[in-house]
């Protein structure tokens, strides 16, 4: 069995975070394993508290995993300050790992900052494709995005700057939910339909951890990220409806919810 490691923060009412990826990639046949930067107090209606866990302790989680069962990929998420940010770059380099997918997590669906830019860029140099949405790639470029011309413009200029692959997500436009996926030089535009469905806590997590699953099981790059975007399609689309705020989606696509 194929192995992936998240390290990100925790979502107590299981709609992102940890909790959101180790569904994600069970679900996708792959081992979970995982290395908590944070504990979080939050809910579908938002984010009340944040607890950091220490760079030394989270070192040690990572130490952990790779010297007993080394993860074929690993997903990076809420990373809340840069000394925590400073120790994944220095172990993931440390023990070399490979298809390392970077999630930009700046701020919750809810509205609520968890990330800082300085944390993120701190991560880039170790990512294989990092996947910003559109606020987060304007976040990180400081420019912003009104048209696919505009994601394009954006696509090249972080590209530039981390040398790695990106998949600039469209969810946040009302008229499609195109993402631009920049690899290797080579614009791909990946088609979809935007789906009116409030319930989108934790779309970013799921995704991320699906095309990390998909790395980790020897597919490649592209075909990773379009399958990835095909199970986060369904999974909104089938409308699960939890909690007072923005729901959940459904993790669990592929069983019967009864």
């Amino acid at each position: 069995m194929k192995t992936v490691l998240t390290i990100a923060g925790s979502d107590p009412s299981g709609g992102a975070g940890i909790q959101a990826d180790i569904k994600t990639m069970t679900v996708h046949g792959v081992y979970a394993m995982s290395a908590i930067t944070a504990l979080t107090a939050q809910n579908t209606m938002g984010v009340s508290d944040i607890m950091e866990v220490s760079p030394e302790f989270l070192k040690k989680q990572i130490d952990a995993v790779f010297t007993d069962i080394r993860p074929d990929a690993v997903k990076i998420g809420m990373v809340p300050s840069p000394s925590l940010a400073e120790v994944i770059a220095e172990r993931l380099s440390f023990y070399e790992a490979k298809n390392i997918v970077l999630d930009p997590v700046m701020v919750a669906t809810s509205g609520a900052k968890l990330s800082k830019a300085r944390s993120i860029e701190k991560l880039f140099p170790v990512a294989t494709i990092i996947t910003p949405n559109i606020p987060e790639a304007e976040a990180i470029s400081n420019t912003k995005i009104k048209t696919e011309a505009d994601m394009i413009i954006v696509a090249e200029k972080i590209v530039s700057r981390t040398n790695c692959n990106i998949l600039l997500k469209g969810g946040h436009r009302d008229c499609d939910a195109n993402d631009l996926l920049y690899l290797n030089g080579h614009i791909i535009w990946l088609q979809g339909e935007h789906i009116k469905n409030p319930n989108t806590h934790g779309t970013g997590c799921t995704l991320s951890s699906a095309i990390a699953s998909n790395l980790a099981k020897g597919m490649d790059v592209e075909t990773s990220v379009k399958k990835a975007k095909e199970y986060i399609t369904k999974a909104i689309s089938m409308n699960l409806n939890l909690g007072k705020g923005s729901g959940p989606l459904n993790h669990m696509t592929n069983l019967t919810i009864s």
